[in-house]
C-alpha cells in the first residue's frame, strides 16, 4: 500500500487547527498594559506565586490557567456612618487610590482573589475609619482634632492594606457630617469659646497696658523724687547767678539790679 504523504499533512493540518479552534483561546494570552498575571497549573504544582506575567504575548498549556490583574492605581469612594467615642453617628465620605503590589500578584490571588477590592480593600478602609472615630467624640471628629483623625484613618489603613498585598497611593476624607442638632450645639459652642478666647485676649492687652503706665507713672515719680532730693537752696542760687551772668554777656541791652530779687538774685530791669 503506497503511503499518501500529502493526504497525511491534510490530516495533521487539520487536527492542528482544531485543537487552535478548541484550545487556542486557552493556549494565546496577550496582557495589556498595567495588566499582571499568574499561573495555576491544576495538574502539577497549583499556583505559581513567584513567577509574574508581564505584559504581551504568552503561550501557555491549555490544561493551565492564567490569572489577570489590573495594577493600574484604582480609586474606591465610600460613604459610612460611624459611632463616636460617645455613640454619636457620624457620617464620613472617603476616597482611595491603591493598587495591588506588583511583585506580590500570587499571594495576593492565594488569599483574596480577584475580587480583592471588596473583599479586602473596601472592607479595611470601612474598619480603620470605624475604630479611628470610636476614639475620639463627635466634636473632635468635626473640628477640634479632624487632622489627627484624618491622619490615623490613613496610617492605620495604610497598615492594613501594606500587610495584604496592596499598596495604598493615598486616602481622603472628603466630608464628616453629622446631625444637624449636634452640628449645629458643637458650631455654638465652638463660637462661645472663640468670643471668650477673644474676651481674654482684650483683657489681656489692657492689663498689660495698665502695667505699662503705671510703671511709667512710677519711674516719672522717683525722677522727681530724685531731683527735689538735689536742688537744696544753694544749688538754686548758684543755678541762678549761671543764668543771670550768661544773660548779662549776651549782646543785647538790658539794666540788671543786684541784690533787688528773691534770695537776693539779681533783676533784669530791662531787654532791647
Amino acid at each position: 500500500m503506497k503511503f499518501n504523504f500529502k493526504s497525511s499533512y491534510l490530516v495533521l493540518g487539520a487536527v492542528i487547527l482544531i485543537v487552535l479552534l478548541l484550545f487556542g483561546g486557552r493556549m494565546f494570552k496577550i496582557l495589556k498594559p498595567g495588566e499582571k498575571a499568574v499561573i495555576f497549573k491544576p495538574y502539577t504544582t497549583g499556583l505559581d506565586k513567584d513567577n509574574i506575567f508581564g505584559e504581551g504575548f504568552h503561550v501557555i498549556a491549555p490544561w493551565n490557567e492564567l490569572e489577570i490583574y489590573n495594577v493600574r492605581e484604582q480609586q474606591r469612594e465610600e460613604t459610612m456612618d460611624v459611632l463616636d467615642k460617645n455613640g454619636l453617628s457620624v457620617n464620613v465620605d472617603v476616597t482611595v487610590r491603591f493598587n495591588p503590589s506588583y511583585s506580590k500578584i500570587g499571594f495576593l490571588h492565594e488569599q483574596f482573589g480577584v475580587n480583592f477590592v471588596n473583599v479586602l480593600v473596601i472592607p479595611e478602609v470601612r474598619s480603620s475609619v470605624r475604630q479611628v472615630a470610636g476614639r475620639y467624640t463627635a466634636e473632635e471628629i468635626y473640628s477640634t482634632k479632624r487632622a489627627e483623625v484624618e491622619q490615623s484613618i490613613i496610617t492605620e489603613t495604610k497598615k492594613a492594606l501594606s500587610a495584604n498585598f496592596i499598596d495604598m497611593r493615598a486616602l481622603l476624607i472628603r466630608s464628616i457630617n453629622l446631625p444637624a442638632q449636634i452640628k449645629g450645639a458643637i458650631e455654638n459652642k465652638l463660637q462661645q469659646e472663640q468670643e471668650a478666647l477673644a474676651y481674654e485676649f482684650r483683657l489681656k492687652r489692657e492689663e498689660s497696658e495698665a502695667e505699662r503706665r503705671r510703671i511709667e507713672a512710677e519711674g516719672i515719680a522717683n525722677y522727681n523724687r530724685i531731683i527735689n532730693a538735689s536742688l537744696t537752696d544753694n544749688i538754686l542760687t548758684q543755678r541762678g547767678i549761671e543764668a543771670t551772668t550768661s544773660l548779662a554777656e549776651s549782646p543785647n541791652s538790658k539794666v540788671v539790679v543786684i541784690g533787688s530779687g528773691k534770695d537776693g538774685l539779681p533783676i533784669i530791669l530791662g531787654n532791647n
